[in-house]
Order: structure tokens, then sequence, then C-alpha cells
């Protein structure tokens, strides 16, 4: 079955810009609110409230201290008065397009105008456009409602009619809206208001579902964009809703050569990537008659088109019987399959969509894109050349146009399950690159198999990111087998935990008071920063970062850091770990008694004032008194008559006290010996009052001064 996903299924400029912006909060550690889900998918909201993004239904309940997002279709003139109230912090994520809207709706009605609004009433979008409009205005979901209402306001003309639509709406029937207008009325402004991504995306619907016998449109049942896809589709072939893989049905494809997908602009690429890979591994030479033989139920013609919308496959049905069937069938395939169904080819051509190869037969063999590899990221362009050969196996004869259909990803995946079944009985260590990030886990692609790694066993604490993984080559093992399904499921965890482990026993056994280490800093609180030691973490208390005052260890470092630490103290029962950062050649004492020894004249900063005195910074960190004595030379009332702090003075440093760590600083004793110079005579003795004061009688008071500095 040919399997074509169109190029413009997934996420839309909007939805991918409100996505990146909550992403981006999360990863900056911030508690995030939105008002109403955030897109129309309720897989991805899950994924978010388990991330502990909060859905608030009302502006009453905003948590208080979050970031608040305003979700992509907006939200009224009324609640953005209210939530600018709350004094969150808010970001606007309203998509640009619907923003357009709300503009023109303003100043159009502003004058007015009678707004035309087409779209659904209760769409938290049209809610939003309508409540920027000032007057009348009209909301009209299809074509009789538009009719009547636009008959009846041209039964009472003189008032000016604006026409707008919702961005999502359908683009055939706007025109239909268009049309109408323009038959019976030439003074409607019209504004083309459907997102460019919208239309586009349901030409492409249309343009599929004409050609193809059967469309999937994936996306949230919710969601009107999604729902057009589906009606657009619907009108020209059998086509099926669904939210994830899991609701996928076999009897659906029973005769189907050619199925396309397409998805709303709210699904996420790794829920249509699953459908797309789950599609093409159930139902490989599926046909009306082994459907018949393996199970008990074949879809009836009349079921293909009856819709599906309304309910979804029960998570406890994911594993049906259908599927079982199905899957026991490739199984058995396999299982018997003899050298004839593999084949040994040559590389003779490389296409954007198959690689074209010589298998020796009269018929010329294929490999389709999709069944290259199992890797998402392979390139043959990059890793074949023509003329290479290739190992594939036979999925399909078509004896009619004298092709072979192969799959390289089946032969690998066949080639290398016994690896994998034995690494999960010997528990053995692999290797492989994290391919795809799914909301459940991640998948590794290892030797052609893909292997699932629940997020709890994907070594990514809950409240992180799993698309920290993508493209990262991990250690894993494989902790269940599938083998009927050809299945497997690892853990990253279970390998890290183990290594830890072992780096813990490693560190003990080698770890001394004053050993020189280097981690990384793994997290940082009020009084402390913590470091990942490779084996234990580390605790840096604040005072022991750096030897000046600091009041928060981000002053010094920052998470992430990579930092060479000393092992102050250790506590191998309680397995705790002092660290020290300080480094003795910073100590401001060391640099004192090397480069500032007493007499020497320095220029010092004012940094505060006292009844006794002035206290001065020699260099940062290192402080030293000036008493009021030595201020000046002439007897003051108080050392603020003659400084200020911030002045810079130059003084002498008349006495250092290393046991008390106090300093003595003069200036009067260089304006003396100014003096003297200019009169070339004896200094008159001062009095005793005035004397230079012995750093022992200060001692009380810079204590007190630093007690002062610490409360502060």
């Amino acid at each position: 079955m040919n399997i074509t996903v169109a190029k413009t299924a997934g996420f839309c400029f909007g939805v991918d810009r409100a996505v990146k912006m909550v992403e981006s909060l999360l990863a900056e550690g911030k508690k995030v609110c939105t008002l109403g889900p955030l897109i129309h998918n309720p897989g991805f909201i899950a994924d978010l409230q388990k991330r502990g993004v909060v859905i608030a239904s009302s502006p009453e309940e905003i948590p208080s201290a979050c970031t608040l997002v305003i979700r992509t279709h907006g939200v009224s003139r009324d609640v953005r008065v209210k939530i600018d109230t709350i004094g969150c912090e808010i970001v606007d994520a309203t998509c640009p397009f619907v923003k357009k809207i709300q503009q023109i709706a303003d100043r159009e009605t502003a004058g007015g105008a009678i707004a035309l609004i087409a779209g659904d009433p209760l769409h938290p979008e049209v809610v939003g456009i309508r409540s920027y409009c000032h007057g009348l205005s009209y909301v009209c979901s299809n074509f009789e409602e538009f009719r009547q209402v636009f008959d009846k306001l041209q039964s009472n003309p003189g008032k000016n009619i604006i026409l707008v639509s919702q961005t999502t709406f359908s683009v055939s029937e706007y025109e239909k809206y268009i049309n109408y207008v323009k038959l019976h009325c030439t003074n409607v402004q019209i504004f083309a208001t459907i997102c460019n991504a919208t239309s586009n995306r349901q030409s492409e619907a249309l343009a599929l579902s004409l050609e193809k016998d059967a469309m999937i449109i994936v996306g949230g049942r919710n969601s009107s964009n999604t729902r057009k896809l589906y009606e657009v589709c619907r009108a020209n072939c059998p086509s099926y809703l669904v939210e994830s893989a899991a609701e996928l049905k076999p009897e659906w494809f029973v005769g189907c050569r050619h199925v396309g997908i397409t998805a709303g602009a709210s699904t996420p690429d790794s829920i249509i990537k699953e459908v797309r890979i789950t599609m093409s591994e159930n139902t490989v030479g599926v046909s009306a008659e082994n459907l018949e033989n393996e199970t008990e139920k074949t879809a009836p013609e009349t079921e293909q088109t009856a819709e599906p919308v309304a309910e979804a496959a029960p998570a406890a049905e994911v594993k049906s019987t259908d599927e079982m069937a199905f899957a026991d069938a490739l199984e058995e395939s396999l299982k018997s399959m003899n050298s004839d169904q593999k084949v040994v080819g040559t590389v003779m051509s490389i296409q954007p969509n198959e690689i074209q190869v010589d298998i020796g037969r009269k018929q010329t063999g294929y490999i389709p894109i999709e069944e290259y590899s199992s890797d998402p990221t392979a390139d043959p362009a990059k890793e074949l050349k023509v003329g290479d050969e290739i190992h594939a196996i036979i999925m399909k004869t078509n004896d009619a146009e004298g092709t072979v259909m192969l799959s390289k990803r089946r032969y690998d995946a066949s080639k290398y399950w016994d690896t994998v079944v034995a690494a999960y009985e010997s528990k053995e260590i692999l290797e492989g690159k994290v391919t795809e990030v799914l909301q459940k886990g991640v998948i590794v692609h290892y030797n052609g198999i893909r292997v699932f790694i629940p997020a709890s066993q994907s070594s990514v604490p809950r409240s992180g990111n799993l698309e920290t993984l993508k493209d990262q080559v991990v250690s894993f093992r494989i902790i269940d087998i599938d083998s009927r399904r050809r299945r497997a499921v690892g853990s990253i965890k279970s390998v890290a935990d183990e290594r830890r482990a072992a780096l813990a026993e490693q560190f003990w056994a080698d770890a001394f008071v004053g050993k020189k280490l280097t981690g990384t800093v793994k997290n940082l609180t009020t009084f402390a920063a913590f470091v990942d030691l490779g084996g234990a973490e580390g605790m840096i208390h604040r005072s022991e970062l750096s030897w000046r005052r600091i009041k928060h260890p981000s002053d010094v470092v920052n998470v992430g850091d990579t930092v060479e630490v000393t092992i102050k103290s250790l506590d191998p029962e309680k397995k705790k770990v002092s660290l020290s950062y300080r480094k003795i050649e910073d100590n401001p004492w060391e640099i004192l008694k090397r480069d500032y020894p007493v007499d020497s004249v320095v220029d010092v900063k004012i940094v505060g004032l006292t009844d006794f005195g002035a206290f001065a910074q020699i260099f940062p960190g290192m402080d030293g008194l000036i008493h009021i004595s030595q201020i000046a030379d002439r007897r003051i009332a108080k050392p603020s008559d003659v400084l200020s702090v911030d002045d810079t003075v130059k003084v002498k440093i008349t006495g250092i006290d290393f046991d008390k760590k106090r300093i003595s600083l003069s200036i009067r004793a260089l304006l003396d010996e100014e003096k003297k110079e200019e009169k070339d005579e004896e200094v008159t003795p001062v009095e005793e009052d005035s004397k230079p004061v012995p750093i022992e009688e200060y001692a009380a008071a810079a204590a007190a001064e630093e007690t002062a500095e610490d409360a502060e």
C-alpha cells in the first residue's frame, strides 16, 4: 500500500509559535498557566499537563505567581481586561492572523458598520473576534444561516457591512458567502481572513482525496480545522478522523492501494509519524481474502463511509483482535520466508521517493523511501551510491506492471531481531541513536530495530524535556520484548543508575579531605550551590564560594558551570560532601600581605561612616578603618563633616593585625608628613585624645560593623 503524507500536514505557523513560547518558558523553569487549552489536541495538552502546565477555564482560576500564556485563539476583550488586573506575567501567543481579524472588527465597527462573521459561534476564536465588535454583529456557521441574515440586513439598507471569517473556516463555504454578497450587494467590505495555511491545507487535502482510495485525517476531534479537512476529504473517498495511531483499524485499508494522510494545524509531527509508521507496519500484504481468514469480522463497504468521528477507540483496545491478527500474519510470513523472498541486489538509481534495485529478475525492483530504514533521519542519497550491494525482502510482486516492491527496513529488522532477543536475555548494554520523540517516550534506532524507551525509563526528570535526547547516542538495556510483534522496550535509566552506582562506590573509595575535583553545578539555593561530582553530589556553602561577601550563589556560579573544587569535609554514613570553591591564592589577606605592607600609601573608597570613624575599601573584599582622630589634622565633631560614602581618598596603612583581621588606616599621617616637608621642622606633638588609636581599641566597633553588613 502506497502512503502519501500531505506536505502541509501538522503545526501551522501560529501553533508552532505558541508551542515554542510555552516550551521556552518551561525550559526557564517558570510555572506556566494557559487560559483554556493552548491548542486543540488532547494528547499534546495531556503531555503539557504532565509537565506542570496548568489549564485555567476562567481568569478566576489562574494561580498566583505564574506566567499566563494567552492561547492561539486569543481571548475576548473583557477577559483581557480581567487578566491585565491580575498582576501576573502575561505572554501573548495569539495567532497574528487572529489578531488581524480582531483589529479589523474593532476598527471597522467603531464607525458603525455591522459585522458578519463566518465561523462557529461557540469557537473561542470567534467569541474573541465578536467581543471586539462595536454594535451589531452576526455569526453564521453555514451558507443558509448567512443568506437569511444577509437578506434581512439588505431589507433595511443604510448600514455599512463588513464580512470576515474564522481563520480555519472552510474555503469553499466562504467562497459561497462571497459570491452571494457580490451578486446582491456592492457596498460590503469583504476581508480575506482565512489563514493561508488553512487554505493550502484544505486545497492539498482536496487534491489527495480525489486520487486516493482512502484518507486518514489526524487531529483533535474538537479542532475546527481538522474537522474541515475531514469534511473536504469524505466528499471524495472513504475518510477517517483519528487522534492517534491507536485508533487505526486494519479493515479500513482492505483493497486500498493508495492512501493519503493529512493532519490539522494542532497535530504534532510525532503523532503524524506514528500514524504513518503504524499504517506501514500493519497493512503490508493485507487483502480482503486474508482478512477473512485471520479475523471473523470483515468491514462492509458501507462501514468504510460511515462517519467515524464521534467516538474514539478506547485505550484498552489498543491491541485489538484485528491488529493482533495482522501482527501474527506478518510474523508468520517472516518466519516462513525462504531464500527466494530475501534478495541481494545492486543499486541502480536513487530517487527522492524510491531506490531502484537490480535483483537479477525480469521485474524492476524498487524500495520506497519509507521502506529504506526505520531511522527517519536516514538519507539514502548520502548513505548509498549507484553500484552498491543492498539486502532486502520482497514485499509485493506486480507482474502486470513488471515491478517488485522491496523493503530494506524489514530485512534489517529480521536480521537483527535475534540480537535484540539475546541482549534481553543477557541484559547486555546496547547503544543506539534517539531518532524520534513521542508523547510518552522516545524511539531509539538500533541496527534497524525501533526500540521504545518510556519516559519513565529515559533518565530525563519528570519535569524535564524529552527533546533533549533527540539525535543523541544513548546506552540502554532491553527490559521487555514482544517476539510475536517484534517490538522491544528499553531503559536508558537502568544503565545510567547502574553506572552512577559504580561511580559512587569509586568516589567514596578514593575521596579524602583536601582532594581537588571537577564537577558541574546542578542546582542553586539561597545558601549554597550543589555540584555533581560524578558519583556523588557535593555542597558549596555560600561562604565557601568567594572570599568576598555575596548575597546569592548566582553572584559567583550558574547552573551548568564546570567548577574546580576542594573537598572540605566528608560524611560517608550520610553520604554528604562539603566543598570549597575558594582558592588560597585569592585569599584577600594573602593579597594584603603580599601587595600592601604596613606604611603603604594607597587610594581607598569610603564605604561606611560611623561616629568613631570611616570604613574604607582597599580592594574588593578588604576594608580598613580610618579612626576619627586620623581623618584630619584638626579636631572634628564627626567623620561626615569631612568624608562622604563613595569618596576616594589617599591613606597610609598604619597597622595590620592578621590574627584579629583588623587594618588601621590614616589620612592624618600623610597630612603630617606633608607639613613636615613644607616646614622642614619637627611636628608639634598632638594632644592625647588625637593620637592614633591602637588597633585593639576599635576591634569591637569593627565587629559591630560586620554584623550590620551581615544583617543587611
